[in-house]
């Protein structure tokens, strides 16, 4: 009995603290909001197939269940590299390669360098008119844009692990947005022209990694003050009950971040936006409104099938944690 209630109370807390980066919901709206922040050349387009956007906006999670080359795409440990702002590291991918090699970058992550390379092929996809590659990239570049919003995936210490903290990852990027993203504002403008792909998103890491002391020392201090029996709670989802930060936790901890999670949320989508726009426009405009549909060949079709089925089954390959 005692090694039942063992494994059951492993259960609870595996499933309170795993991370699908900004969390489903989070991913999601992102990608959904961005659609109306495009010129009205492409916003027909992608409001039409928002549906797609939204879902598939979580694929490069479930693909981490699958691919093991998977996992550094999301994140990048800057602070692996000496000291803030990292001047030491070249920002095209063949420069980085030649300095540090390719085995250390994977292993301390490659998000930026990812973001550019998944940006020329969406350029290549709208030369092509292809639309399902249209759709399929443009899902999946707003999912490592966002995540290089996000300061935690910015560090080694990405879940706390390193100052006592563990499972701060979800809780500021999947618990706050779920608990208080309905009272977000979303209005963000305008998608913009970017004029350097590389610079900007770099720019977007070197800010998030600036921001880490911020996330990790206020819910260090929050801890310390905060009643411990009333730090977390308990909830049930479907059949298993999981533990959680309360929401009173939750509640003081968004508080005192002053808006940082709407801030970076109102961030990634614009981004987002201004990413697609700029693919866009590099392509040449592309008449959008005269794509076909494509048949999906029978590659693509059992590459989806097999992200559900990986992600279900339920085992990461790589750090769990981003």
């Amino acid at each position: 009995m005692k090694k039942i209630c063992s494994l059951a109370f492993l259960f609870v807390v595996f499933i309170s603290t795993r991370v699908d980066s900004w969390g489903f919901y989070g991913h999601s709206r992102i990608n959904r909001i961005a659609v109306f922040t495009l010129p009205p050349q492409m916003l027909s387009f992608y409001k039409d197939n928002i549906e797609f956007l939204t879902t598939h906006a979580v694929d490069p999670d479930k693909r981490r269940y699958a691919i093991k080359e998977e996992a550094p795409r999301h994140y990048i440990d800057l602070d692996r590299y000496g000291k803030y702002p990292y001047a030491d590291v070249p920002h095209h991918w063949n420069d980085a390669v030649a300095h540090f090699g390719e085995d250390t970058l994977n292993a301390h992550g490659i998000v930026p360098w990812y973001v550019n390379t998944m940006f020329y092929r969406l350029v290549d996809a709208f030369k092509e008119k292809n639309k399902f590659k249209i759709l399929h990239l443009s899902a999946d570049i707003g999912h490592y844009i966002a995540d290089a919003h996000v300061p935690l995936h910015c560090t080694r210490n990405y879940n706390g692990q390193l100052t006592g903290q563990t499972g701060i990852h979800a809780f500021w990027e999947s618990r706050l947005p779920e608990l208080y993203g309905e009272n977000y504002d979303y209005f963000v403008g305008k998608a913009e022209l970017i004029d350097n792909t590389s610079d900007f998103i770099w720019k977007v890491v070197l800010t998030s990694a600036s921001e880490v002391d911020s996330v990790l020392s206020i819910e260090k201090k929050l801890s310390q003050e905060f009643p411990t029996d009333k730090k977390y709670s308990y909830e049930q989802r479907g059949d298993i009950t999981v533990r959680v930060y309360s929401e009173e936790y939750s509640k003081e901890y968004s508080n005192r971040l002053q808006g940082m999670v709407e801030r970076k949320m109102r961030a990634a989508i614009l981004a987002v936006g201004s990413f697609w726009y700029t693919a866009w426009v590099t392509a040449g405009k592309p008449d959008l409104s005269t794509l076909k549909d494509v048949q999906l060949s029978a590659d693509d079709l059992k590459e989806l099938d097999q992200l559900d089925e990986n992600w279900k089954a339920g085992k990461i390959i790589g750090r769990e944690e981003e």
